[in-house]
């Protein structure tokens, strides 16, 4: 019977050397802040729990003091398995100082995961990582020299070379609802998305573990549409009602953001034309009507601001690896949110939907390139971001684009009667002989016949057998001086060399059209 309890009473009950699943997103969205915050001050009290293994699926906290956050506590934690790290900063730091043993996963094998681990399977196989480094013929997940245990391995079914990811015992599922019965049923109805929910209460409850699940209302018992219902009370163990309980980082309750209400169309207002804009404007030109896309965080996302703006939305639909379906993305810190959207699907879901190549398109962000066609996005020296769903999402869609600016560091642009001007080039070269971490395998996409775009906004190249080949320049823009002698590499280039579209740089939408 579940049993409904005040934070610092279920923080009591996660004892030395756990293993927590947790839920939560980047922004605090659907994140029990509460319980962590509990858990955290527990140990900082009195030393207990020690020795915690903490699993999540995408970014948890604020950059800050929330979140993983408040786990970041010598002793208190023994390894972290996590499939975004970039929200705690904290965490980040004692992976690179080896106070942790640290690994990074797809943000969706950590999600399926979870169903294999509640159905009893001998763990999750896979072609998502192959040729990143997550196969074990490169690093095998491991973040640091702490890191010593093999989760990943090579197997071969049929003749074909998958990844076969180690199942782990869950003791401890942390999940957030909006409203709990007395039976302990859980509805969502003002979250921003389901997430794993489900899969992480399954997993720890035929564990035998136990679930905790903090929630904003109680409810009397029946008085919840049973079709509502996302967690079952039968799966639940302990309730923690906290009222102040928010939706999002923002504080605030936004409808638009869980579908019980539209936000105006004419409340989005239009990027202004700068470096993002005309990025996400070349890259809105590979979408076709009909098209299934996925856009990613930071400048991809702009797509579907300028999609919007172009008038093109109505023909595509937009979706976020965090179970969105339609609707337009969120951008900043709640990036997996989305504004109106068309429906709600749980995350090992949409993750099973884009592993079967259901995605026609994928636009995601690119922090390194090199001559392979390699993109780095998950480690830069010592910064820990973590890879998300980006190498789920972009080993899996039929074409993907990869956007971001050419140089980093300080770049400033401006467009001058419809050329591009560099006012003050980037620090950072991100176009480099070989990519610190590989997120995205250039090889792996050509065996699998993906079509691959490198979008900046001065050049754009493709994919070919031999690496980046550019076939686009920005007007006003030095082949040679501002992007040739700025590479690490010297890219093929192709003899049907062109210019960039002029209406990528006009102040006013030119017609985009399909």
């Amino acid at each position: 019977m579940v049993q409904f309890m005040s934070g610092p009473e279920a923080a009591e009950l996660i004892q030395d050397g756990d293993t927590i699943a947790m839920l939560g997103n980047g922004g605090m969205t659907v994140e029990p802040r509460l319980v962590y915050r509990c858990i955290g001050e527990r140990f900082a009290n009195t030393g207990a729990p020690r020795g915690l293994t903490l699993i999540h699926s995408a970014g948890i906290g604020d950059r800050a003091d929330e979140g993983l956050s408040r786990f970041a506590q010598d002793a208190m934690t023994k390894r972290v398995i996590g499939g975004h790290w970039a929200w705690s900063p904290r965490m980040q730091a004692m992976a690179n100082q080896g106070r942790i043993e640290a690994y990074n996963l797809p943000q969706g094998v950590i999600c399926q995961q979870y169903r294999e681990i509640a159905a009893k399977r001998p763990g999750l196989i896979t072609r998502t990582g192959l040729g990143t480094f997550v196969d074990p013929r490169i690093d095998g997940g491991k973040l640091n020299s702490a890191a010593t245990e093999d989760l990943v391995s090579l197997i071969e079914v049929a003749g074909e070379t998958y990844l076969h990811y180690k199942p782990w015992r869950i003791d401890v599922g942390i999940i957030k609802g909006s409203t709990a019965d007395l039976d302990g049923n859980i509805v969502m109805t003002d979250e921003v998305a389901f997430l794993e929910a489900q899969a992480i209460a399954q997993a720890a409850h035929n564990c035998g573990g136990l679930v905790i699940a903090q929630v904003r209302n109680l409810a009397e018992r029946g008085s919840l549409h049973p079709q509502l219902v996302r967690v079952p009370g039968i799966l639940v163990d302990v309730v923690v009602v906290d009222p102040d309980q928010w939706q999002t980082s923002q504080g605030v309750h936004d409808p638009a953001l869980c579908g019980a209400a539209r936000r105006p169309m004419a409340a989005f207002e239009p990027m202004p034309l700068n470096q993002r804009k005309i990025i996400a404007r070349r890259a809105a030109r590979e979408l076709e009507p009909g098209m299934v896309i996925n856009l990613g965080f930071g400048i991809p996302d702009g797509v579907a601001s300028v999609a919007h703006e172009e008038h093109l939305m109505d023909d595509v639909t937009a979706t976020i690896e965090q179970g969105l379906i339609g609707g337009i993305p969120a951008q900043g810190d709640i990036f997996g949110a989305a504004y109106n959207p068309q429906a709600f699907v749980d995350a090992p879901s949409q993750f099973d939907f884009y592993a079967g190549r259901g995605l026609d398109l994928t636009c995601l962000g690119m922090a390194q390139v090199d001559r392979h066609g390699n993109v780095n996005v998950s480690r830069f020296g010592a910064t820990i971001a973590g890879c998300g769903g980006f190498i789920d999402i972009s080993q899996s869609a039929e074409m993907a684009v990869f956007c971001g600016t050419f140089t980093a560091g300080g770049l400033q642009t401006e467009v001058v009667d419809g050329e591009l001007s560099v006012v003050a080039e980037g620090r950072a070269t991100k176009f480099v002989d070989e990519v610190e971490h590989i997120t995205f395998s250039g090889r792996q996409a050509h065996l699998q016949g993906q079509t691959v775009l490198y979008v900046t906004e001065r050049a754009v190249f493709r994919l070919t057998e031999d690496g980046p080949e550019l076939i686009e320049v920005a007007p006003g823009i030095d082949l040679q001086t501002q992007v040739l002698d700025l590479m690490g590499f010297r890219p093929a280039i192709s003899p049907e060399l062109t210019t960039m579209d002029a209406g990528i740089f006009a102040e006013a939408p030119r017609g985009l059209t399909f």
